[in-house]
């Protein structure tokens, strides 16, 4: 059982980046999953999730608009697009994949979920 982040790498402010999430030794569509990213400094921040339909998503607003979660659950894989990347989205992504209700409200922890990735860097310079 394996997830596998990737996707990570140097961009200048205003750019793109698309992150991947792949799943290896079980169906990720069973799994609600999500992004979080832990900035040098600062505490674990969940930035985006999606149910296992990919009927719900959750977005932080700090990235809002800016952010599109999506999943192709016959590759067993989640993405996430990053558009307009700032100097503060410079962080470590990791991606998680576990049985979570994403209704009333939900907003992400970390604890809630069973698997976790290995962890990409994104770095935007300014």
């Amino acid at each position: 059982v394996q997830l596998q982040a990737s996707g990570g790498g140097l961009v200048q402010a205003g750019g793109s980046l698309r992150l991947s999430c792949a799943a290896s030794g079980f169906a990720l569509d069973y799994y609600a999953t999500g992004w979080f990213r832990r900035a040098p400094g600062k505490e674990r921040e969940g930035v985006s999730c999606i149910s296992s339909s990919g009927g719900i998503k959750y977005y932080a607003d700090s990235v809002k608009g800016r952010f599109t979660i999506s999943r192709d659950n016959a590759k067993n894989t989640v993405y996430l697009q990053m558009n307009s990347l700032k100097p503060e989205d410079t962080a470590v992504y990791y991606c998680a994949a576990g049985p979570v209700s994403l209704i009333n409200n939900y907003v992400p922890v970390g604890d809630e979920y069973d698997y976790w990735g290995q962890g990409t860097q994104v770095t935007v310079s300014s």
